[in-house]
């Protein structure tokens, strides 16, 4: 079972989501009993922050000791928002039970056996590798394109060391908490990178795994390269850009030189992120509050005015819903100047199709119809082009 991205302590907007954390953890206790995993993958970020509350911690031990019981092996590594001696530091008293914390990047693999089948797994186990924690300066060009090819080279040949382990016999898997070209963000993972210098081609995860279980992208996602490479995303929405997302952990099945079955197992814990758009004003907002709309979900409100809004309404709108987090008045020049942006931001094609829907009522044009739009607009430009030579 393939999980990561906890961000245990983590709050939004001062508001404090360890209870549900500790939903989520109960959660992924029981799908790990019902599914009868043999091995747990937790792909980093455990904690939101290097020195975690005590809470966090306490979650993540009990956590611990509930996924280990019965003797099912554990492998944690931490993540770029982890002190990596911290989360190996209680290597000492739980490495009997089954539980590996991989702190730092070494070249050293993970073995461990499923005491249910008796496999053995090998596990090229890369926690989050900053030129500080690989304790050496990738390169003194200040070149992006060159620092990005270094620092996926020394991630390849980090891996390549703990592949030489793999052996037709195990089941061979890496796993590592890194932002892999191709896998989309959201604004809640905290950037590991400077303009995308810090950044992994898929090429230097081609080392014989058959699957890797990656951390860091919060919406789960499988990246294209050798074997299966997937991010678990993250178990709760942390932000508004995750709204509507659909959080999960992964569940693989594999034997030694089987090719891995792979399920999305959806879950249900956490109080949702949901974005109201009150096209209709404070009347609008308040006839939702009366219907109890989203009623157990944090609220990223924007609600359209004409006049400014009085601190009485903003009081209103607080104690009616303790899950109200922001609240933005939009004017009507602040809606055509978020439209013209808008515009700019999308691409030809997405933007036609949303011209069409305005004008049809929500209907959707066939591709057909987008083609022709594309033609007619290439054949316009290069008739400009004509007449300004």
């Amino acid at each position: 079972m393939h999980t990561g991205d906890w961000h245990l302590g983590r709050t939004l907007e001062g508001r404090s989501r360890l209870a549900e954390q500790e939903a989520f953890l109960d959660e992924l206790v029981r799908m790990a009993d019902d599914q009868h995993a043999d091995l747990i993958l937790m792909a980093g970020d455990v904690y939101d922050s290097v020195n975690p509350p005590a809470a966090a911690e306490q979650l993540f031990y009990d956590a611990a000791a509930r996924l280990t019981d019965g003797g099912r092996p554990l492998v944690v590594i931490a993540g770029n928002h982890d002190q990596p001696e911290r989360v190996s530091s209680v290597t000492p008293l739980v490495a009997k039970r089954g539980i590996t914390l991989v702190g730092l990047p070494s070249a050293e693999t993970v073995t461990v056996t499923a005491s249910r089948t008796g496999e053995i797994a090998k596990i090229a186990a890369l926690p989050y590798p900053s030129e500080a924690r690989l304790n050496e300066l990738l390169t003194a060009d200040g070149n992006e394109d060159e620092l990005r090819r270094a620092y996926s080279e020394r991630v390849g040949k980090l891996m390549q060391m703990m592949a030489r382990d793999f052996s037709p016999k195990t089941v061979n898997l890496a796993m590592s908490h890194i932002y892999v070209l191709g896998g989309l963000e959201s604004e809640s993972e905290r950037p590991i990178q400077v303009g995308g210098a810090y950044t992994v081609d898929p090429s230097a995860l081609a080392v014989g795994a058959c699957y890797t279980a990656l951390g860091h992208l919060h919406r789960p996602q499988a990246v294209k390269g050798e074997g299966i490479i997937r991010y678990s995303g993250s178990p709760l929405a942390y932000s508004f850009s995750e709204a509507g997302q659909a959080k999960s952990v992964t569940m693989v099945d594999v034997s030694p030189g089987t090719t891995p079955v792979v399920e999305e197992l959806f879950l249900s814990s956490g109080r949702p992120l949901v974005r109201w758009k009150a096209k209709g004003g404070l009347q609008e907002v308040y006839r939702w509050l009366e219907e109890e709309r989203d009623l157990d979900a944090f609220i990223d409100l924007e609600v359209s005015l004409t006049e400014a809004m009085g601190m009485a309404d903003i009081q209103r709108l607080r104690k009616s819903r303790d899950g109200i987090v922001h609240i933005r008045p939009i004017y009507p020049e602040m809606e055509a100047l978020e439209l013209e942006t808008e515009r700019a931001r999308l691409p030809l094609p997405d933007l036609f199709r949303k011209f069409y829907q305005r004008q049809t009522g929500g209907a959707e044009p066939e591709d057909s119809l987008v083609d022709l739009f594309l033609e007619l607009v290439d054949e316009e430009e290069t008739e400009q082009a004509g007449v300004s030579e």
